[in-house]
């Protein structure tokens, strides 16, 4: 099992190279998460792409990635924080059919208000920092081709992606050109260009299925093989949400001690769903009891669901 970032960097350092593979930490997301097939792909090449931008950002914060859509699939949203710790969901509008063969633009841009949204989250205990968002339309026929459209456009960065997820994994692999040194003669630049080039042709070649069935270390040695590249320590992507039972029991509490009794009396239990994993938390009788006697710590929940 793989749940490692690992960079790369060409000689002249003009050229990043990251690749990515999620196993056990993107099957611990989907324990509690059931989506159809098109819409786990979707959801894990998102998540992918999230840990290697993230690992870029000189933030102390979080990466925050979001398909907003007017179709079938409404919303597709990760998180990736700075110590590359994920969180993924989707929301799909109640009675439309996902269709096997579904796509990006089908599933997420049907009437053509599909947005991709960016957005930048500081930590407010360590910086004073305002969350920036950026709010474009939804271009691509593909979760990569809205990202490079996004960093070539936005960023002003030459980026490409490969991305590829199914119910085992989620993987991927980035190239960007850097920005160039204060100084840099023609020559150097030229040399830069070559490079990218280069290492953009050798990249091409990239399939899906190697993508899925390969290590990182494999696909990187296969397409630059010839290629004297500086290699760092792999980084530990984890599986993280927040949520716990506390702060279910403290939105729960907030109902107040009328409005629980009230839905306990329909039915043995309240059974919530946090809105980002999925996790379910069930509260008895008992349980809810103790909310209205216990002293919980303040904290809050977001469920998706109540029943």
């Amino acid at each position: 099992m793989s749940n490692e970032l690992k960079k790369y960097l060409f000689q002249d350092q003009s050229v990043r190279v990251q690749a990515v593979r999620l196993t056990d930490a993107w099957q611990t997301g989907l324990v509690h998460q059931q989506y159809p097939a098109c819409v786990e792909r979707l959801l894990g090449e998102l998540a992918a792409a999230a840990v290697l931008l993230a690992s870029n950002i000189k933030l102390d914060g979080s990466l925050v990635l979001q398909l907003q859509g007017d179709g079938p699939v409404a919303l597709i949203v990760v998180e990736c924080n700075v110590n590359l710790n994920i969180r993924a969901t989707a929301t799909l509008r109640e009675g439309h059919e996902i269709p096997e063969d579904g796509t990006l633009q089908s599933l997420l841009n049907a009437n053509g208000q599909g947005r991709f949204i960016v957005v930048l989250d500081p930590n407010r205990e360590t910086t004073d920092l305002q969350p920036y968002q950026g709010i474009v339309p939804l271009e691509g026929d593909t979760v990569a081709q809205v990202l490079e459209l996004y960093m070539r456009n936005s960023e002003q960065l030459d980026t490409r992606l490969w991305l590829a997820a199914n119910g085992r994994c989620a993987t991927g692999m980035l190239l960007q050109r850097l920005p160039g040194h204060g100084g840099n003669r023609l020559a150097d630049a030229q040399s830069a260009d070559d490079t990218w080039q280069r290492a953009v042709i050798l990249s091409e070649t990239l399939q899906t299925d190697e993508l899925l069935n390969l290590e990182s270390d494999q696909i990187v040695k296969r397409l630059f093989w010839e290629e004297a590249l500086l290699t760092f320590e792999p980084q530990t992507v984890h599986w993280f949400c927040p949520c716990t039972r506390e702060r279910v029991g403290n939105m729960l509490r907030m109902l107040g001690r009328e409005e629980i009794e009230s839905i306990l009396g329909e039915r043995e239990n309240i059974d919530v769903s946090c809105n980002f994993c999925g996790k379910p938390y069930a509260f008895d009788a008992v349980d809810c009891a103790g909310l209205f006697t216990e002293n919980l710590d303040s904290g809050h929940a977001n469920p998706k669901s109540v029943h």
